[in-house]
């Protein structure tokens, strides 16, 4: 049975890059020490809906078309996107036997796209 992990709202899920655990100088850190940075990158793997808000073109008139009362502005972020993010905004989740993170939109300081 194949699952899909569905995010909700601003939610962004990102694949860690592996931190480099030698320091310019040659030091070798634990990983305790690499998790504790301020800022974090990797690849974004999914994105979610975006930011709830509400449909100017809703009605309730009986005579108009149905539409919702909600839409979804979408996020910048777009799948294959290298984020850089503040950690200790992301929440750790494991999938599947992976490590990933999932950052709410907000915490995502800059975006590298390949531009094509």
């Amino acid at each position: 049975m194949a699952t899909d992990l569905i995010l909700i709202g601003d939610r962004v899920l990102i694949r860690p890059e592996d931190p480099s655990t030698q320091t310019s100088s040659g030091l070798y850190l634990p990983a305790t020490v690499k998790q504790k940075e301020r800022i974090q990158s990797g690849r974004v793997l999914n994105v979610g809906p975006g930011y709830l808000t509400a449909n100017p073109e809703f009605t309730d008139e009986p005579w108009a078309a149905t539409k919702s009362a909600v839409r979804y502005l979408p996020l910048q972020a777009s799948i294959g996107d290298f984020a850089f993010f503040l950690r200790k905004e992301a929440i750790d989740l494991q999938f599947q036997d992976e490590d990933l993170l999932i950052v709410p939109h907000s915490a995502i300081v800059a975006l590298l796209r390949d531009l094509e």
